[in-house]
C-alpha cells in the first residue's frame, strides 16, 4: 500500500477530500473568535505585562509543545494538569481483533486514540493498516512511523473539516462492496461517527479502548493563581469540564478559554463559558493563534 505523507494528501474524489485544514468555523461569540494575524501577534508582545500567564492544561508530561511555542512569543505558561487518561473496557481486545482481522479503514480521532492504538498495532505485528485521521494534531502521532513502516502504516484520508461528524460522511467507500472500519475510541465519545458511517453503508466495529478523567488532586495554590490568569488552554471536552468543576461560581469567572478546535470550543459554549477562541485551522499553529488573540482582546479591555 503507497505511502501518503502528511504534507502531501493528494484530493480525493468529489464528495470526498483529504484537506487537513480547516475551512470553517462554529458560531460562538463572534467577538471573541479567531485565530491571531502577525499584527495581532506583535500586538500581544507589546502591550501584555510580562507576568501575564497562560494556563496550559492537558495530561502532565503532554504540555511542553505548547510551552515552548509561547515561549517564542514572550509568554510564560503555568501548567495545571486537568485530566489523566486511563484504560478503557476494550484495550485488551485491540491487539488480537488486528491480529484476526482486516478492515478498510481504520478511524483514529485524537492524539490519545492514536498512541494507544500504535502500541496495540505492534503488539499485533504490525500488520498492514490504511488509517482515516481527523485533523493534523491526530495526524502528527504517525509521523515517526510512517517514514519506516511505509509497507504497513498508511495515513490515507482526513477530511476536509477536522470534526467527526465530517468525517463520517466523507470517508471513502469504494462503491456498493462492504467496507468495514474500526473505530479506537475513547468511551466518552459520542456515536456521530458509527451512525455516520453505518448509515452510509459501513460495517462498523467500535473498541473503547481508553477514557479520560479528571486528575486525583489539584494543588489549591496553583488553582488560585490559575483562577487570575487571562487566558485557559484546553484541548478536549473533559479538561473544559474538569475546568468548569474546579471553579466554585462559574459565573463569576470572565477570563478566556483557548481550545484546540471547534468540539472543544462547542463543549466550552454549552457549559456557560464566556470568550471562547479557537482556531479556523487546526493544529498546533493555530491554537497558538488563538491563545494570543484572546490575549490581545484581554489586555484592550
Amino acid at each position: 500500500m503507497a505511502l501518503l505523507s502528511l504534507s502531501s494528501l493528494s484530493p480525493l474524489p468529489p464528495p470526498c477530500s483529504s484537506s487537513l485544514q480547516l475551512h470553517t468555523r462554529i458560531s460562538l461569540s463572534p467577538s471573541k473568535i479567531g485565530a491571531s494575524s502577525s499584527s495581532s501577534t506583535s500586538q500581544v508582545i507589546k502591550n501584555t505585562p510580562s507576568n501575564l500567564k497562560v494556563v496550559v492544561t492537558r495530561e502532565r508530561g503532554k504540555n511542553a509543545k505548547l510551552i515552548n511555542a509561547l515561549a517564542e512569543h514572550g509568554i510564560n505558561c503555568l501548567e495545571l494538569p486537568l485530566i489523566q487518561h486511563t484504560q478503557g473496557p476494550d484495550l485488551d481486545r485491540l491487539s488480537s481483533v488486528l491480529s484476526e482481522r482486516t478492515f478498510d479503514w481504520i478511524v483514529i480521532t485524537s492524539p490519545e486514540a492514536g498512541s494507544v492504538f500504535l502500541e496495540a498495532w505492534k503488539a499485533a505485528g504490525t500488520p498492514s493498516v490504511r488509517i482515516g485521521v481527523v485533523g493534523v494534531g491526530t495526524a502528527s502521532i504517525f509521523e515517526n512511523l510512517m517514514q519506516s513502516s511505509k509497507q504497513s502504516l498508511d495515513v490515507a484520508f482526513a477530511p476536509s473539516k477536522a470534526t467527526g461528524k465530517v468525517l463520517a460522511s466523507e470517508l471513502p467507500k469504494d462503491g456498493n462492496k462492504r467496507c468495514t472500519v474500526l473505530y479506537p475510541a475513547s468511551v466518552k465519545a459520542s456515536n456521530e461517527i458509527e451512525e455516520g458511517l453505518s448509515n452510509r453503508g459501513f460495517q462498523v466495529v467500535r473498541l473503547n479502548t481508553y477514557t479520560t478523567v479528571p486528575v486525583d488532586h489539584v494543588d489549591q495554590i496553583v488553582l488560585e493563581e490559575a483562577l487570575s490568569a487571562p487566558v485557559v488552554a484546553v484541548a478536549s471536552p473533559s479538561a473544559v469540564r474538569a475546568w468548569v468543576n474546579l471553579i466554585s461560581e462559574p459565573d463569576s469567572w470572565s477570563n478566556s478559554i483557548a481550545c484546540i478546535g471547534e468540539t472543544t470550543a462547542s463543549a466550552a459554549k454549552r457549559l456557560g463559558l464566556k470568550n471562547v477562541y479557537f482556531p479556523t485551522k487546526p493544529g498546533l499553529d493555530g491554537w497558538v493563534g488563538s491563545i494570543l488573540e484572546a490575549l490581545r482582546a484581554y489586555d484592550s479591555f
